[in-house]
């Protein structure tokens, strides 16, 4: 198994010629790095983890061809108001299990990182914030078009029989689940509050993976938001899990898990 990295939590993973896409985004407001359309509609199967702005909006733009794209209800009821192509989609809930060729995606309960008040307070009384209102107010009502219930949140652990990888779109875990351990790779998303590499630490407690990445830390939303600090990440996970390996990926290339 190997995967690419498209920027904030697009991901994109390989296996025997077959590709799953979870959560793609097509970066409008960050154009820097475009994500290569033509590649991420090889895609058999789209897995969305929650229907927020940032990983659902642009759906249609991948899902030509009709793929299957798995969501949960609210992200359904969310494309059905925004004209997106419900046709396409299949309802997914935790406790499923998804085959696609090799791929086996199991689904687990998660939940959204909750923003601590030095998030909000640097967003709210920063510079570029006041100097790109305009911006800042037409994210904000775009982003309501897309709200979700804490049930809405899922993370997949995707295994092609011989690796595995657990991947979480936001940040949060749902307390009363006993995620599986020792998968090859944790995808975890680095963004939402002030200190992300403590806000790791319960994840590889309780994952203890072999090897750790991050994504969601680039700038997803400029002028208003800007790109994570990310040099507290490796040594982080090297201190809690010293035998596992750790890594900040770069956009458009190709990791093998």
């Amino acid at each position: 198994m190997r995967f690419k990295w498209y920027g904030t939590a697009s991901l994109l993973l390989e296996s025997e010629n077959t590709h799953l896409l979870i959560d793609p985004y097509l970066k409008e407001y960050s154009p820097v790095v475009p994500v290569p359309l033509a590649e991420a509609r090889t895609a058999e199967a789209i897995f969305i983890t929650h229907p927020h702005l940032d990983h659902f909006q642009d759906i249609d733009a991948f899902s030509e061809g009709v793929r299957p794209v798995y969501v949960s209800a609210t992200g359904i009821s969310h494309a059905k108001k925004n004209g997106l192509n419900a046709a396409c989609m299949r309802l997914i809930k935790a406790g499923d299990e998804v085959r696609v060729g090799p791929f086996t995606v199991r689904v687990f309960p998660a939940r959204h990182c909750v923003f601590d008040a030095a998030t909000i307070l640097r967003v709210v009384f920063s510079l570029r914030t006041w100097l790109h209102a305009g911006d800042y107010i037409a994210l904000l009502k775009a982003a309501k078009r897309f709200r979700i219930d804490k049930s809405d949140v899922l993370a997949f652990e995707v295994s092609d029989g011989e690796k595995s990888v657990m991947v979480f779109g936001s940040a949060g875990m749902d307390g009363r689940i006993d995620y599986p351990q020792g998968d090859d790779l944790l995808f975890f998303p680095y963004q939402g509050r002030a200190r992300m590499d403590r806000e790791m630490i319960p994840f590889l407690d309780a994952l203890k993976p072999k090897a750790v990445t991050i994504d969601h830390f680039d700038d997803a939303f400029p002028p208003i938001t800007h790109r994570i600090n990310a040099e507290r990440f490796v040594p982080t996970v090297k201190k809690r899990l010293p035998e596992a390996s750790a890594f900040v990926p770069e956009e458009n290339v190709w990791y093998d898990v």
